[in-house]
Order: structure tokens, then sequence, then C-alpha cells
């Protein structure tokens, strides 16, 4: 575990290293450099990791994102009401998300090639079937099921990542990391557009293909049980600065998975539904292309101003988004730069939680993707309810405003020294 200090001193904190020679031999802070080092930021393998896992999280993504284009077509089909269709939103971001702590301590405990096999399989077998469900109650089943494929995949393929770079790269490589799985959250939308949700089932090879490929390029991480972490260091990693971190995280969260929830009902409302899985399509690449910039510009000038910075710029401009349509010539371009801006600060925030708690690298990771995105998507139950109530339009804006808070408290966090 990280020692608690007034700077929290990461770098020299002990760790638990993986024995897997194609990551890395040993803590390149504790041992001399080689007289032929690899580039900086590259360990033995990291790179076929990095490419494959990055894949298979653009795979994993394609398919969660599938849900979010499809709600008024399921409130249609099925009859409810927009706060019911919140229920999926919540149910897919509880077992996805919520619990992927849980899933995050198994991955520093187990064999990770298992997970990082059988997560996109999973996820693609539940959220690829949904334009087959008969009944709202098989659909709420199929999500539960993609869920716990999301769950299960995100900490053991962040912690793979993490551990195939240099602390010079970690932002980089986390950012191309997670640039993977929002260009799979464009790709989602734009399949929906494509394929219509009866056909969403032909995308179900591609699960289990991208299961099998990182089946057989991830090396085994199975230790023996004296150099795993011990059970009763687990409550420590949400100690200190991680819970404001985690704090800032759900509230950002929250607002991103309110636009992406709300928006097919407001642009449908305004006569532009056919806009819908493009508008989302333009936000995730772009966001991809921003959680890059934010995580190479970390690695330069420091997590917390990335995290500062991304939030300040991202309130009125996604004001100014949620107020547009795309009949106006910016909409789209409004679209592409509020998805950079407010993503610039995903990846750095997983390499901050990783840096305060070098010893937990996955279950760090996971309070940061999943912990924090399933809170913000049971939490959109509340901002799915204002919906019904007022509009959805309002609601988002509603959520757009606890970016405030969000803002306080990353002015409250130190800057890791691990870098």
């Amino acid at each position: 575990m990280a020692e608690r200090g007034p700077h929290w001193k990461t770098a020299s904190a002990p760790r638990t290293i993986l024995s897997v020679t194609t990551l890395a031999a040993s803590d390149p802070a504790a041992s001399p450099a080689p007289p032929n080092p690899a580039p900086p930021g590259l360990m033995r393998g990291s790179t076929g990791v990095l490419v494959v896992l990055t894949t298979a999280h653009l795979v994993n993504d394609s398919y969660t994102a599938l849900l979010t284009p499809i709600l008024p077509v399921l409130r249609t089909t099925f009859g409810v009401s927009i706060g019911q269709t919140a229920i999926l939103v919540a149910v897919s971001a509880f077992v996805g998300s919520v619990l992927q702590p849980a899933f995050g301590v198994l991955a520093d405990r187990s064999d990770r090639r298992l997970l990082t096999a059988f997560g996109p399989a999973l996820c693609g077998v539940g959220m690829s079937m949904l334009g087959l469900a008969p009944t709202f109650a098989v659909a709420l089943l199929l999500v539960t099921v993609g869920g716990v494929g999301s769950g299960i995949f995100h900490p053991a393929a962040i912690a793979y990542v993490h551990r195939g770079a240099s602390a010079r790269r970690r932002g980089l490589f986390a950012s191309l990391f997670s640039a993977g799985g929002t260009a799979g959250q464009a790709i989602g939308p734009l399949a929906v557009t494509v394929l219509g949700m009866g056909r969403l089932h032909w995308t179900l090879p591609l699960g289990f293909l991208s299961g099998l490929a990182s089946w057989f390029i991830t090396p085994s991480t199975r230790e023996p049980a004296h150099l795993r972490p011990k059970w009763s260091s687990y409550g420590a990693v949400f100690r200190g600065p991680i819970r404001l971190l985690w704090g800032a995280s759900v509230l950002r969260s929250l607002c991103t998975v309110s636009y992406m929830s709300l928006l097919g009902f407001t642009l449908t409302a305004h006569g532009f539904a056919a806009h819908i899985g493009p508008s989302l399509a333009v936000y995730s690449i772009f966001a991809a292309g921003g959680g890059i910039v934010g995580g190479f510009a970390s690695d330069r000038m420091g997590r917390i101003a990335v995290l500062r910075s991304s939030i300040v710029l991202s309130i009125p401009l996604f004001v100014a988004l949620v107020y547009s349509t795309p009949a106006g010539w910016w909409y789209y371009p409004l679209t592409a730069v509020v998805g950079a801006v407010v993503n610039a600060n995903t990846p750095v925030a997983i390499v901050t939680a990783q840096e305060y708690a070098p010893g937990h690298v996955a279950t760090a990771s996971a309070l940061m993707m999943g912990f924090a995105w399933g809170t913000s998507g049971v939490l959109f139950m509340a901002i799915g309810a204002l919906a019904d109530v007022t509009s959805p339009r309002i609601a988002m804006v509603m959520a757009i405003f606890l970016l405030l808070p969000a803002l306080w408290l990353t002015v409250r966090l130190p800057e890791p020294t691990e870098m």
C-alpha cells in the first residue's frame, strides 16, 4: 500500500509486482536501468498487450453503448416510462460498474488472463441479444449478463496496461486504452443506426473473437499466495485523496450519463430522431481523442491540473450544447468539442488513483472506472425521474451543474508524486 504523507508520495511505496516476464521483469524504480534500455514507456511485450486489450475494450464498450440509443424504442415496445427505462441504465451500471471494485479485488488476486478473455464474450451475449428480448424482464436479465462481462474485463485489462508502462508514460498508455472504449461507445450507436435493434445479435461473434485474442496474447498473472495483497490492506485503498477523486468522478460521470441517456428523448421531441446515433458517435469519437490529449498532457503538466481544467471548460460548453439542435451549423462541431473536453480527465483520473494506491492497481482502477460510473448510473434514476416531471433538457442542465461541486473536490486533491 502507498504510505500516507503530506504529498501522497507513492514512488517509494512497496509494490506487488506481477510475475509476468512479458510485461516487466522487475519494478524499474527498484532496479538500475539496463545498459540499452527500451524506449521510454515501453516494457517487454507491452505494445502487443496494449493493442489487443485496447481492441477488446473497443468491442466490449461497443456492446454496452447499444443500450442508450435504443431506450426510446424499448420504451415504446414495452410500454414503459422514461423513468422505467432508466432502470435498465441503473442495472447495467450497478452490475457492470458499482460491483467492479469486487471484480478489481478478484483481478488483483487471480489470473487476469481469464477475466480479459471472458469479459467481452459475456458482454456480447448479454447486450447484442437485447433486440430479441420478448419482455422488459428479459431485457433486464440480458443487461445484467452484459454488465457482468463488462465488469470483469475492465479492472483486469487496465492493470495489464498499467504494469506495461513506465511512470512517464502511464497517462498516455491509460488514455490509449481508454480511447478504445470511448471509440466503442461511438460504434455502438452507429451499429444501432445501421443494423436496427432487431439485428444487433449479428455482432455477437466479435465478442468471442476479441476474447480469444485476449486469451492468446495476455500472459498469465497467477502468483503464489504470499505475493498477493493482504485482505486487510484493501480497506485502506479508499482512504485519503482517492475518496475525493472518486466523488469528483461520480459527478462528472453522472453528467455524461445524463447527456447520453436523455439526448435521444430531446432530439426525438424536436424532430431530430435520425440524429441520435450520429450525435452520440461524434461525441464519443472526439471523447476518445480528448482522452488521449488529456493523458499525454497529464504526463507533462501534472494530473490534477488536467482534471481541474477539464471541468472548468466543460460547464459552459455543455450547457450550450444541450440548448443546441442539429438545425444549427455549430451543433456537430460543438458536440465534438464537448466530447473531447469532458473526457480529457477520464484516463487521468484512473492513473491518478493508481498512483495513490500502487499496490492495488486493479482495485484502484475499478473505483474510478466502474464504481464511479456505476454509482452515477444508479443516481441517474433521479435524473430520469426529474426528466419525467420537467423535461429531458432541464434534467440534463441540472446534471451539468453538478460539475461545480466536482470542481471543488478536485481543488482539494494533492498531486501524486509517482510521475
